[in-house]
């Protein structure tokens, strides 16, 4: 299991990698450090996501939930959508102007689960937030 090192809106978080999830977290690995933008979600509550157009990570469904827990990050290959990565901060049920999406449970952050609900709201009134994935050292 890897620790996953995430910066986003200024505040700081530490995630495990899934062992139920072992294609997405190879190749999301190769992909570290990993910058993106962090938006608030249009459909599935709250969380925040990282929209990805037609990126592909090369992985396909492996333990995907449409229903994850405050914590929990999902990698969507695409297919009804477009590819992403999204945070559950609180309620969340995945889901896109289409319908319901499910996405593989690749990340669980355990350290900063108290800042959650703050990176959730902060995305949700400021707009855009940068976000950084990495190793961790610890």
């Amino acid at each position: 299991m890897s620790r996953i090192k995430i910066t986003a809106g200024g505040l700081h978080f530490v995630a495990e990698t899934n062992p139920h999830a072992p294609l997405t977290v190879a190749a999301f690995l190769k992909l570290l450090p990993y910058r993106q933008k962090l938006i608030h979600v249009r459909w599935s509550g709250e969380g925040c996501w990282v929209p990805l157009g037609d990126f592909k990570l090369g992985v396909s469904f492996e333990n995907h939930t449409s229903h994850p827990s405050a914590g929990d990050i999902l990698f969507y290959p695409g297919g009804y959508s477009e590819t992403e990565i999204i945070l559950a901060y609180g309620g969340c049920s995945f889901s896109s102007k289409m319908g319901p999406l499910a996405g593989n449970h690749f990340l669980t952050i355990t350290e900063g689960r108290d800042q959650l609900m703050t990176l959730g709201k902060k995305v949700l009134w400021e707009g855009a937030q940068d976000v950084v994935f990495e190793l961790s050292s610890h």
